[in-house]
């Protein structure tokens, strides 16, 4: 199986621009900056690829969760994951990804939190996308509610 995005840049770095899409559509001409990567904290002046990281680690985790939850005969009523990407300044000069930090909170009937964390870290370790990013430090933060 392959998936694919295409990323077009028009410019210098600072003044340039670019837009992203993808196979799926999902994202069709999506906007993206100078700006919106590294000087606008509010998120709104487009996406960026730590962004993107980070649904794609959320979102890749609560599927392996799901899953291993289901097997273990507690599925989940829902799962909230947001992963949170943190960059800064790498040694030597420029930017370096330093680690993904997912925080869960989930409806899961049935279970302890000794089985669910047991669970939750082997969904962390095993999702494809942690495993893409083992050159980065990922932590977890689960919580039933």
């Amino acid at each position: 199986m392959k998936r694919h995005a295409t990323a077009i840049w028009e410019g210098s770095l600072v003044e340039g621009k670019g837009v992203l899409s993808t196979q799926s559509g999902a994202f069709d001409g999506v906007p993206y900056s100078f700006k919106g990567r590294f000087q606008d904290e509010s998120g709104k002046s487009g996406t960026n690829p730590e962004e993107l990281i980070g649904a794609a680690h959320a979102g890749c985790f609560v599927m392996q969760l799901a899953h291993m939850l289901a097997g273990n005969d507690t599925p989940a009523d829902q799962l909230d994951a947001t992963a949170n990407i943190d960059m800064g300044e790498a040694p030597g000069g420029g930017f370096q990804i330093n680690s993904s930090t997912i925080t869960l909170k989930a409806k899961v009937p049935g279970i302890d939190d000794a089985k669910f964390q047991e669970i939750a870290t082997k969904a962390k370790d095993g999702c494809p996308v942690s495993k893409a990013l083992t050159g980065i430090e990922i932590k977890l933060d689960a919580t039933l509610v």
